[in-house]
This record gives C-alpha cells, structure tokens and sequence, in this order.
C-alpha cells in the first residue's frame, strides 16, 4: 500500500470518528449528537491551525517554543480590542492618558537602550541609566495608575474596560495573527540567541506574563471578568429561534428550532475554519517547497553549515518564530469567537502548549499535512476518552460488589484516562513510528 493510500485512509479514519460521533449512540461513548460531532469538528480544526503553526517552528527550522498559550491569548484578546464597540465614555476619562503612558514606557525603554550603547562604560553612564528608567518609571505611573482608575470606575459590572474599535469580528482574526506576530518579534529578537532549551524556558515565562496581564489589567481585558456576549461572523441562535422563517426551515429538515439553529450555526462555523485551514495549509505547503523552505530545514539540520554557506540564521530563526506564532494568534482569535467570550483564567500550559505539542509529534514532525492529522486526531480522544474510560472501568469492575473500596477507587480515578490515554498514544507512536504518523518526506 502506497505512503498515500495509507495518508488518506488516516484522515478518512478521523472522518469516520466524528461521523460516528453524530449518528450513533453506543456504550455512552458516541453521544449520537451532531452538535457534539461538530464542537469536535470545529474545535479539531483550530487545533490544527495551531498545530500547524507550531509545525512551522519545529518541524521547520527546530525552535523549541513552549510558549504557545501566551500567543493563542493574545489572539483572543485581538478580538476583543477590533470587535467589540468602545466602551462609552472609557477613552474620555482615561484612554488618552493610558496611550500617553504607553508611550512614555516605550520611550524609556528606547532611552535607556541608547543610554547603554552609545555612552562610554563607567560610572556616568549607570548613573544615567539608572536616572532614565527612575524618572521614566514614576512618570509612567503618573498617568497610567490614575487613567486606569478612570476607565474601570465605568459601569464595573458590565464593562470596566476601554472596548474595541467595533470593526467586523472577521477583521479580528488576521488582527490577531499580526498582534501575535509583534509580540513574537520582540521576543525573538531577545529570547532567539538562546539555546534550545533555554529558548523554551523563556517562551514558557513569556506566555505565563502574558496571561498575567490578561488577568489582572481589567482595563484592557476585563480580566478573571471576562468579555461576554462577543460578536459573531454566524448568527446568535436565539435571534434564529425567533425567527420565523428559519423555525419553518428547521421544521422541514425534521427537527426543532432550538436543535437546527445550534447546527446551522456550528456548520457555519465549520465552513468558515476549514477555509482558514485550507489556505494555511496551502501557503504552508508552498513555503515548505520553496528554496526558502528548503534553506530552513538545511539550517534545522545543521546550523554551522547553513551559517559558513553565509545565511543569516538568527533572521532566519526570527521570521519562522514570528510566522509560526501568527499562526497560533489567529487560531485564538478564531476560538475566542467560536466561544463568544474572551475568558483568560482558562488559558493553561497543559491545553494550549503541551497538547499541541503532543498533535505535531504524534501527527509527524516536518509534515504539515501530519501537524492537521494530528490536531484533528489527538483533539478528538482528548474529548471522548474520559467517557470510553468510564465504560472501561465499568466494564473491569462489573464483576465488583457495589461499595468495594477497589471498584470505587477505580471509578474515581476514570477521570484522569485523559492524561493516561494522551501519555500512551504518544509512547506508541513513539515506539512504532517515531517519526510521527505522516512522517516528513
């Protein structure tokens, strides 16, 4: 059988599991619900994304980045910032003063940087640095602590933070890919020279920064409050319920208003993920092609000899770092819309970091088409393994006297057959393909 042949049949296999998921009821493992085929879908499909951008980085140019969360925030928070309508009344009482804030941080920072390169070392030149970011601190603090104050004194319950610039939601998502894309930059250009596993501590520190500020900058984020009610590129299915024409629809297809209007908006959603999947998955290929492609994996493989062939591999490093986390940016700013809500308490390393790691290795490394095997994959038994299990464990202990201390153990511990399950795919496929299940050509 041909490496295509088998290639194909993976994906036909995911296919299958998300079908069998929405036709069939079975041991309570398939729900037998297209709704929760299609949260599956959708969801499998941003993973993809995300695992296809984190393909990018290692599979491509072997950048350790353990800071994938951090990025995937701040493309939901690009939703938040483009979407949403300002808040009124927020940017008169304190966004000038936290845009003039902004300004005088950057503006110490840059001074404090020509301070260290262009006065002569000594005494002079640490008494000035220390004189520049002092004055530049208090300054800072001068405008932005009291504008802050200002703007989340508005409405705290429901607002309390300065809003967006209300544009369509579906500007928000190369928004985020571009305010991921900034931030990886100044990370790159400081974190890059690292060695490999020094880069990954650093990207993990960076990400957890990110997320603190997320949570705790209520101005910019509403924080642990989280941002409701965001806007959508698909209709609400309340106003499709009320909706008359659409209920007459829903009735035709042989099914309620409230079951159709949740499909007919998760379907939508489905259309609108595949062809961002689809198009960066084909620029991806493209790139892969390429003899820039082709250059970023001879520097993967050996960087002495990509460097004495005269490339610049820590530009090279930085473009791939900035597209890769682009990618991720944009896949969080497609999941905080597909929520509806922008909610930073639950942005943690083991969903948005270690489990797309874990889609790359076991979809194969260097393959882009295997980064989306992966995601659709591994995010499909990361939802349905705690159920199937349950039934495992039921099925072991069926023989057990109910309220034996073994049976109840076992039963309270089918919960953590997620972690187990994620583990044991992973040593399997590192055992018997370790190149990943689309292994690189």
């Amino acid at each position: 059988m041909s490496d295509t042949v088998k290639h194909t049949l993976l994906f036909v296999f995911v296919g299958v599991l998300i079908l069998l998921e929405g036709s069939t009821t079975f041991l309570n493992v398939f729900s037998g619900s297209w709704n929760s085929a299609l949260v599956i879908l959708n969801m499998g499909l941003i993973s993809a994304i995300m695992a296809l951008g984190v393909n990018l980085q290692w599979g491509f140019a072997g950048l350790f980045n353990v800071g994938i969360m951090g990025f995937t925030a701040l493309g939901g928070l690009a939703v938040v910032l483009v979407s949403t309508a300002p808040t009124p009344g927020a940017f008169t009482a304190g966004g000038m003063g936290i845009l003039m804030a902004l300004v005088m941080g950057a503006l110490t920072v840059v001074g404090a940087v020509a301070v260290y390169r262009f006065m002569a070392p000594g005494i002079a030149r640490t008494l000035t640095l220390l004189a520049v970011l002092v004055v530049g601190f208090f300054v800072y603090r001068a405008l932005f602590d009291p504008s802050v104050e200002a703007v989340e004194a508005i409405n705290p319950a429901l607002e309390g933070n300065i809003g967006g610039l209300g544009l369509p939601v579906l500007l928000a998502w190369p928004a985020g890919g571009l305010l991921a894309a900034g931030a990886a930059w100044l990370i790159g250009k400081t974190a890059l020279g690292l060695r490999s596993d020094y880069l990954a501590i650093a990207t993990l520190g960076i990400a957890e920064i990110i997320i603190a500020v997320l949570k705790n900058e209520d101005w910019l984020s509403r924080g642990v409050k989280n941002v409701v009610g965001l806007p959508r590129p698909v209709p609400y299915e309340v106003d499709l319920q009320n909706d008359p024409a659409f209920v007459e629809r829903a009735a035709s297809w042989g099914m309620d208003a409230v079951e159709g209007s949740t499909i007919f908006v998760k379907l939508g959603y489905s259309v609108l993920f595949a062809v961002v999947l689809l198009v960066l998955l084909w620029m991806a290929q493209m790139a892969l092609k390429s003899p820039w492609g082709r250059m970023m994996r001879a520097i993967r493989d050996n960087e002495v000899a990509a460097e004495a062939m005269g490339k610049d591999v820590t530009r090279r490093h930085l473009q791939i770092f900035v597209l890769g986390s682009a990618i991720c940016g944009i896949a969080g700013a497609m999941m905080t819309t597909l929520d509806s809500q922008l909610t930073p308490g639950t942005y943690n390393p083991l969903r948005f970091t270690f489990l797309i790691w874990v889609m790359v290795i076991v979809g194969g490394s260097g393959n882009n088409f295997g980064a989306v095997l992966g995601g659709m994959l591994i995010w499909f038994f990361w939802i349905k393994v705690e159920p199937m299990g349950i039934e495992l464990i039921k099925l072991v202990t069926a023989g057990m006297a109910d309220g034996s201390w073994l049976k109840d153990h076992l039963m309270e511990s089918a919960s953590h057959m997620r972690l187990f399950t994620m583990g044991l795919i992973l040593l399997l496929v590192l055992r018997f393909s370790p190149r990943g299940l689309i292994p690189e050509k």
